[in-house]
């Protein structure tokens, strides 16, 4: 069989991973890194370990689009508990406090969540990866200790409200970059009065790109460097999807 011509050239393009729970985005790059002997990759994009779904590794000459594909929107999948806040803002967090939930109706749901949409400002968590003086929030979050956070400029395109079940709503959400979703199942908490934490997320979108079309975690942790390359987009193909 002969050898794809590709594979004596670096790697180039952009590689779509669908991140399985428990994973980091570093994990991600390091496995990469081990499958193609090839350490020039970086990713677009933290996801929580917790989180699963759409990230994009970029490699080789794509490392300089990184900047632009992360600025894109992007599209998550969600569910919130109400009842309990968490100092993570997340089901990874230490319970801070718990409450009755009560019978909320459809309409008391969706005007919570109404509330967010459009263009506004969100305070970011403790637990992230924002750096004060230069040192990482949830470093400083491990020692107890609490900052002040400027709030952020974000903008939500669309939601829909895809499940109840009390107390959990499952939902979809279109939103820019920055926009932290466990944010915005704390405030709906605060909101509702009862308090929430997100439970679970996935990424399905980012910009032109969707996570049916990545690889799984589990595939990416057995693939040859000649099946890595083959499922790599060209910057050429980025280049026409984006309409450049």
């Amino acid at each position: 069989m002969s050898q794809n011509p590709l594979l004596n050239e670096a790697p180039c393009g952009v590689l779509l991973i669908d991140k399985e729970p428990d994973m980091t985005s570093h994990d991600a790059v390091a496995i990469c890194r081990r499958q193609l002997k090839f350490k020039k990759i970086g990713h677009c994009g933290t996801l929580d370990p917790m989180a699963t779904g759409l990230l994009m590794l970029v490699i080789g000459k794509a490392t300089k689009i990184q900047d632009l594909l992360m600025s894109e929107d992007k599209e998550y999948i969600g569910t919130l508990t109400l009842g309990a806040t968490t100092n993570s803002q997340d089901k990874e967090g230490e319970v801070l406090e718990t409450k009755d939930v009560p019978a909320f109706s459809d309409t008391d749901l969706d005007t919570a969540f109404q509330k967010y949409t459009g263009a506004f400002e969100q305070i970011p968590p403790m637990v992230s990866a924002i750096k004060k003086d230069g040192v990482p929030l949830y470093k400083l979050a491990r020692k107890g200790q609490e900052v002040k956070r400027d709030p952020r400029p974000v903008h939500i395109t669309s939601y829909h409200i895809d499940r109840i079940s009390l107390p959990e709503v499952t939902f979809t959400v279109n939103c820019s970059k920055g926009f932290y979703v466990r944010t915005y199942a704390h405030d709906i908490g605060q909101d509702l009065g009862c308090g929430a934490h997100l439970s679970s997320l996935r990424r399905t979108r980012s910009g032109k790109f969707t996570v049916d079309r990545a690889m799984t975690a589990a595939k990416l942790k057995t693939a040859t460097a000649e099946e890595i390359t083959n499922s790599l987009i060209s910057l050429a193909e980025i280049s026409l999807m984006r309409g450049a």
